[in-house]
């Protein structure tokens, strides 16, 4: 059973970055694509960034294009996004998922963490 566990978050000021990582135990990270999603207090859930099995393919939504940074480093079994220059809209718990369709619908993943908040405030 792959089960994923997302850190890295917490309070930062607007402009300021975070590193969130996504590591998996038992089962290798390998086989899947990982995206980044978040959801905000009254809003859906959306997709951020993705990055396919082998890293050569990665996606990121509109808003985050500039700002965050998608990686993985297999042999640590670990995906990281690098936030920079966060805004207040940013704010939100943000989840990694484990999928086979490189894609940014949260439909097409089958296997969640359990969130890590993010807050961007002054």
């Amino acid at each position: 059973q792959l089960q994923l566990v997302e850190s890295g978050g917490g309070l930062v000021q607007p402009g300021g970055s975070l590193r969130l990582s996504c590591a998996a135990s038992e089962v290798t990270l390998d086989y899947y694509t990982i995206g980044w999603f978040r959801q905000a207090p009254g809003k859906e859930r959306e997709g951020v960034s993705y990055i396919s099995r082998s890293g050569g393919s990665t996606n990121y939504a509109d808003s985050v294009k500039g700002r965050f940074t998608i990686s993985r480093d297999n042999a640590k079994n670990t995906v990281y996004l690098q936030m920079n220059s966060l805004k207040p809209e940013d704010t939100g718990v943000y989840y990694c998922a484990a999928g086979v369709i490189p894609t940014l619908n949260d439909r097409r993943y089958d296997h969640w963490g359990q969130g890590t908040q993010v807050i961007v405030s002054s």
